[in-house]
């Protein structure tokens, strides 16, 4: 029967104050951290192992002091009736014991290796379900049935050889326990016969020896889950005990001024990513309030390295970031974020409506703030669309709308922040030309508002900028405006004319098909 059925009195313990803490670390490690670390081990981290504290709280932390309490009652007595068969009594108490501790290091080895295989095992699932759409398009279905197999397998293997060791356990010390027994009735027996021992003394041995071997299993049993939870301790240790984001001893606010602001300052920063090359090298340059720089590149140059710095995911090696004059270093990671918004080229959803999506950065907006901002990353009328318009609930990481649809909706919502700095990281990569066509227009509308970095691989969408900068290998190869650039040999030129004789190519398909038609249907 259950313990916890048995105590209707014993109040459960409340283990959601330490994981709403684990919850907090987890939000304030660096993002270093995160490079490392399986997303899968981390959830089982949360739950799984706090439930195991949990569990041992409730269940055991009683056991112990009922067991301590019923090994220390009885002793003064027995000394006080015969001294010899206590001796006799507890003769294999200690070496009971000392089995005890000796297993109890074991079973806290097999406990921690069966914790991280089933991690690994959680990993592996959440890595599965995250990509499904992968594995269908690919057909590895087959192939991930057998790689969570292999897991599971490693996870059961495991598992099984810790039941062999508790069988073992548990059968050695009921052996040592009726060791004991008999050792007691065997020689209080001879004692009894000879006269020396009285019938009632060694029926109360007897009873105490019962009564002590009953803690010191119950000991065992502690043991183990004591192991078990000193492991999942371990493991939620590791997260809190990891140092959380660097904060400056000074911190400094960004203050709002008046007009436009937004200079933005890199001067011969370097930053290498641990056990890497560097992923930038003495990148130096500036940008005004208002203005438009645009970054382009192969892919791995080092462009959203720079968006990474300025967020202050990560800081540089060597050299100096500044915002409006003032060192980022020195300033308030998250009052720069705040000033700052980000549409990444896979950006990401919540599970929840397209209004709430929208207002993540800024709750209060009204409908028309929302509104505005939607007609300007030309999505308004796509939403009305839908049958529930903006009250529409996306599928978990927006997966019900398009690839261009959900980065549309990106867009609006880093505008309706009406952000100091604007951030678009290859935004636009799933959007048709002509969509395109209308956002950018929009934006050259709202131009001076903010000052906007922009990534991207189509030269259509970053022509327009105030300066574009060319990265490879980390460095800036070339700098200039699109004018500047296309007539200068070097990297952007190349670009400009492969991607200008596909569209040229492009327009004379189009009209040849055009006439085609025209002629057939004359």
């Amino acid at each position: 029967m259950d313990r916890r059925a048995r105590s209707p009195t014993r109040q459960p313990v409340d283990c959601d104050c330490p994981r709403d803490r684990l919850y907090d670390q987890l939000q304030h490690l660096p993002c270093s951290y995160y490079d490392r670390a399986e997303t899968g081990d981390l959830i089982q981290r949360c739950t799984s192992d706090v439930e195991t504290v949990r569990q041992f709280l409730i269940n055991q932390v009683v056991e112990i002091g009922r067991a301590v309490l019923m090994l220390l009652v009885p002793l003064p007595l027995m000394f006080a009736i015969d001294a010899r068969m206590t001796g006799i009594s507890l003769i294999l108490i200690l070496p009971i014991a000392g089995f005890s501790v000796v297993f109890f290091q074991k079973v806290r080895n097999r406990f921690e290796a069966v914790d991280k295989a089933e991690g690994r095992l959680t990993s592996a699932l959440q890595e599965n379900l995250t990509g499904i759409r992968v594995v269908r398009a690919f057909a590895r279905q087959q192939y991930e049935i057998q790689k969570f197999s292999r897991r599971n397998g490693e996870h059961r293997d495991l598992d099984y050889r810790l039941y062999w060791l508790l069988a073992g356990f548990w059968s050695t010390s009921d052996l040592l326990c009726m060791a004991q027994i008999a050792l007691v009735v065997f020689t209080g027996g001879s004692w009894l016969a000879s006269g020396s021992l009285g019938v009632g003394s060694f029926f109360f041995f007897l009873s105490a020896v019962n009564m002590f071997l009953w803690p010191v299993r119950m000991m065992g049993r502690i043991l183990t889950e004591l192991g078990k939870a000193t492991v999942a301790i371990g493991r939620i240790q590791d997260i809190l005990g990891h140092a959380r984001e660097s904060i400056p001893a000074t911190t400094a606010t960004v203050e709002p001024a008046a007009g436009v602001r937004g200079e933005i300052v890199f001067a011969d920063v370097t930053f290498s990513h641990r056990d890497s090359t560097a992923a930038l090298e003495n990148v130096s340059f500036r940008v005004t309030p208002g203005s438009t720089l645009a970054l382009l590149g192969p892919s791995g140059s080092g462009k959203s390295t720079i968006v990474n710095l300025l967020l202050r995911l990560y800081d540089p090696g060597r050299g100096v970031i500044e915002m409006d004059g003032r060192d980022i270093a020195t300033l308030d990671r998250k009052e720069v974020r705040r000033q700052i918004s980000v549409v990444m080229q896979e950006p990401f959803l919540y599970l929840k409506t397209i209004r709430e999506n929208l207002a993540v950065g800024r709750p209060a907006a009204t409908h028309e703030e929302i509104a505005e901002a939607s007609v300007t990353a030309s999505v308004h009328e796509t939403i009305l669309q839908f049958e529930h318009g903006y009250e529409t609930l996306v599928g978990e990481r927006g997966i019900t709308l398009s690839g261009g649809q959900r980065q549309r909706v990106a867009l609006a919502r880093a505008l309706l922040k009406e952000p100091v700095i604007l951030i678009l990281d290859d935004a636009l990569s799933a959007v048709d030309t002509e969509t395109e066509s209308f956002i950018l227009e929009a934006l050259q509308s709202r131009r001076g508002r903010h000052t906007t970095i922009v990534i991207a691989h189509r030269l259509s969408t970053l022509m327009h900028a105030d300066e574009i900068l060319v990265f490879d290998r980390g460095r800036i190869i070339q700098r200039g405006t699109h004018n500047d650039l296309k007539e200068e040999p070097g990297l952007y030129r190349r670009i400009w004319k492969i991607q200008n004789a596909h569209e040229e190519q492009l327009r004379h398909d189009l009209r040849a098909s055009a006439n085609s038609i025209g002629r057939e249907n004359a």
